[in-house]
């Protein structure tokens, strides 16, 4: 066991470097490997404007990073691996009708020949969904799993470093952000959603958010934009032409 946290003192200090920039996120990967043992492995963050993922280091086949990237989110597996209360989701642990119905798992993980792993959604501190850690080996971990117990203690420092990656700083935002009264990417998101009624229980799951966040989003976007609803914010986002994405 004391070489597991060791191990995972190493992954812990590499994701910290990373977040700084000091390092690229694939040292995060190589410290991972030393806890523990695998075939395959990526980190990956989500980008909410294009509401896909985007792999920052990875080991797997192109037609698995594919769909990591554009259908995970779609596979019945995600919302479970998205609940902000769970820990990762061992492959060992998910109910054999679930993997039936899973595309991830019927046509990339086993003609791959993967028997187990972990997929492990990561947050910030505010609760935003960031991204995702995915681990897959071909032999069966060790029942209990000493490296379950420290994965779960690292998904703070592996959310900092996903996000890091996603968040440009100001100067560099993207020139939408700067056009449209200085909304921030989220925000401008969120205006989208405002433009086809939403409430904020609906907009926060299409984002992976809270409503809570949701409603700090709007009140945001109308400070900035001096508007006194969110009616008057859908009606601005319709001038500017901005829409949800499909």
């Amino acid at each position: 066991m004391a070489d597991i946290l060791d191990a995972g003192i190493h992954v812990r200090d590499a994701a910290r470097s990373a977040t700084s920039g000091a390092t690229g996120v694939d040292t995060v990967l190589a410290a991972l490997s030393q806890m523990m043992e695998y075939d395959h492995a990526s980190l990956a963050r989500w980008d909410p404007l294009r509401r896909r993922h985007t792999t920052l280091a990875g080991s797997y086949p192109d037609d698995a990073t594919a769909y990591i990237e554009t259908r995970l989110h779609h596979d019945p597996v995600f919302p479970v691996l998205r609940s902000p209360a769970r820990g990762g989701l061992w492959l060992r642990d998910v109910p054999g009708q679930l993997l039936a119905a899973s595309p991830g798992f019927q046509e990339v993980l086993s003609p791959l020949g993967i028997e187990d792993g972990v997929a492990q959604c990561l947050f910030a501190a505010d609760g935003r969904y960031v991204g995702m850690l995915n681990v897959s080996t071909r032999r069966p971990r060790r029942n209990p799993d000493p490296a379950r117990a420290v994965l779960t203690l690292l998904t703070e420092a592996l959310a900092a470093a996903v996000d890091a990656r996603a968040t440009p700083p100001p100067e560099q935002a993207p020139a939408e952000a700067r056009r449209f009264g200085g909304l921030s990417p989220r925000e401008l998101q969120v205006l989208a959603e405002l433009t086809a009624g939403r409430t904020n229980r609906e907009i926060a799951q299409r984002l992976y958010i809270t409503p809570h966040t949701v409603g700090t989003h709007i009140e945001h976007i109308l400070a900035k934009l001096d508007l006194p609803n969110r009616a008057a914010a859908a009606a601005r986002a319709a001038a500017w032409g901005i829409e949800p994405s499909r």
